[in-house]
């Protein structure tokens, strides 16, 4: 990804993306300022209460543990926290499952280093042919940190020719907050974009020592102010199926249903598939992007194709 150290450091990054061990404080203060006393059957002092969200006290309460134990855990202190004392602050502070797995991970993080998945991997080759050879619905795959590894000319046709980009700009965190074609293809771009965040923030829970994801928030961190907040929220997500909504150049309205799929040979890498709901103006327009094919992506100028 080059050499983004300026960058990072003006982020105030450092060399990765965040110390596990100040993340696990920062993910649990932030899940507990969001919850109120009355949510999970404690009383409401109003105006006499001091911070937002529940007291570091009464998540001790909720989750069956010490108060001065809980304070080790959001100090990044606590080691061979066991899964009992997750589930249990998972169920006290109302975690979705993926922010059980990510909260999960952070604590793995502080006793080992993961090796993370190289920067310009590639999809298979047989990969590369199944997707081509898939009519009538756009897909693709995505590797690591959102890079975008292969897709099919329907793909292409919806989100815009990726063959025109250098492999460094085909990555859905860039396209998302840098690219403003993308602000005008996707109808609910602020939903789009925390999904986006919430996807990095996710992985960099398994691969807090990578560099490349280093880079990548650091550079879009100086970049993009919207980029900058999601990422403060510590918001994280998984999007494996639902509906998005596309205002495309071509064909205008344009709702799709998506099925996301992990790689069974490589956990890392997800197969995403698009399809219209049968007899409906959204597949006829899905059938006429089809017949038009790829082209350049919406509001930027087109490139000279460049090698996958």
């Amino acid at each position: 990804m080059g050499d983004l150290s300026a960058v990072d450091a003006a982020a105030g990054l450092g060399e990765r993306p965040f110390d596990p061990r100040a993340e696990i404080g920062e993910f649990l203060r932030t899940r507990r300022a969001r919850l109120r006393p009355q949510d999970v059957g404690l009383p409401d002092f109003g105006r006499y209460r001091r911070v937002p969200g529940l007291r570091r006290e009464e998540l001790a309460q909720l989750a069956g543990v010490s108060v001065a134990y809980l304070t080790r855990l959001e100090q990044g202190k606590g080691a061979n926290v066991s899964a009992e004392v997750v589930d249990a602050l998972a169920r006290a502070l109302r975690l979705t499952e993926a922010e059980r797995v990510h909260l999960t991970h952070l604590f793995k993080c502080q006793r080992r280093k993961t090796a993370a998945p190289p920067y310009g991997e590639r999809a298979r080759p047989a990969l590369r042919t199944m997707l081509a050879s898939m009519d009538g619905v756009p897909a693709y795959v995505t590797g690591p940190r959102t890079d975008i590894l292969a897709w099919n000319p329907l793909a292409a046709a919806l989100f815009g020719d990726w063959d025109r980009l250098p492999a460094r700009e085909r990555n859905w965190a860039r396209l998302t907050f840098l690219h403003d074609g993308s602000r005008r293809l996707f109808a609910d771009w602020e939903a789009r974009a925390a999904g986006v965040v919430g996807a990095l923030r996710l992985y960099a829970g398994c691969y807090p020592d990578d560099p490349e994801l280093a880079a990548l928030v650091g550079e879009l961190s100086v970049r993009s102010p919207e980029f900058r907040v999601l990422w403060a929220r510590h918001d994280v997500a998984e999007w494996n199926h639902g509906e998005q909504r596309f205002r495309h150049p071509l064909v205008g309205e344009l709702a799709l249903v998506f099925e996301t799929f992990r790689l069974p040979d490589d956990a890392e890498q997800s197969l995403t598939i698009y399809h219209a709901v049968p007899s409906t103006p959204d597949a006829e327009n899905l059938r006429l992007l089809a017949s038009w094919g790829a082209g350049p992506l919406p509001g930027h100028p087109a490139r000279a194709p460049h090698s996958r």
